[in-house]
């Protein structure tokens, strides 16, 4: 059994045609294996959020392939592509994109029984405790601070038991001891329950948490930095940025 829950063959991807063609990803190839905390860095434009739209079935390539969890994306149709968003990938971004009126236990429900779905109660209150607002069930986004609305997301994210969980600058809207908080948890989900993880981040500090940091430079590959400290990333970062376009 292949042990990478993500794989990107040859990717690229092209918006545009003829002279006004802008190329976001250039014959990417990477793996995610299983039960692992990836950060993808890289400056303004590098196809960051391109990269990650891809592999997560948002968008599709150009050419070249994405599989996830053993499902090639490129053979799906958009119905389903979009089941297999809606059961095996989990999504939290800078907005917490939570509904002002729906209680906690509400917002995390909310995209499955958009679906059709009705998730067991049991589930509802295990994902709430797992992101620690098990007393926060009824409260409403307005009657919740910053970082607790984005523990709301993730549990929302987490609900279907997802086979990997892409974040794009998840702590990006939160001061920083609200962020090491959030991203202590994220670490927690990789570490004491296998959560694969992929994280678009800006923030050095965020991306230390990752087991590994991959930069982009112009839709590329530029390198990868394991098991690296936030000064030793923000120095490459650095040296990723002073090189002329």
């Amino acid at each position: 059994m292949n042990d990478d829950v993500i794989q990107l063959r040859s990717v690229s991807r092209r918006y545009g045609a003829g002279n006004g063609a802008v190329t976001a990803l250039d014959d990417v190839s990477l793996a995610f294996p299983r039960g692992s905390f990836t950060a993808v860095m890289g400056p303004s434009g590098s196809g960051k959020s391109t990269l990650l739209q891809c592999a997560a079935g948002l968008d599709r390539p150009t050419s070249g392939s994405v599989t996830v969890a053993g499902t090639e994306l490129t053979k799906l149709s958009e119905t389903g592509l979009t089941l297999l968003r809606r059961r095996r990938v989990g999504f939290v971004f800078q907005a917490f994109n939570l509904l002002p009126s729906l209680t906690a236990e509400q917002n995390v429900t909310l995209p499955l029984r958009l679906a059709g779905h009705r998730p067991a109660k049991a589930r509802v209150r295990e994902v709430l405790q797992q992101v620690g607002l098990g007393e926060r069930a009824r409260h409403r986004p307005a009657e919740l601070s910053g970082g607790q609305q984005q523990r709301v997301a993730l549990a929302r994210a987490l609900i279907t038991r997802p086979d990997v969980l892409f974040g794009d600058e998840p702590t990006g809207a939160l001061d920083s001891r609200t962020g090491h908080e959030v991203l202590t948890l994220l670490r927690g989900m990789v570490d004491g329950e296998g959560q694969t993880i992929v994280m678009v981040t800006h923030d050095p500090v965020a991306a230390s948490r990752a087991d590994r940091v991959l930069f982009l430079v112009d839709g590329r590959v530029s390198g990868e930095l394991a098991g690296a400290g936030a000064d030793t990333i923000a120095a490459h970062m650095a040296t990723l940025e002073a090189v002329p376009c």
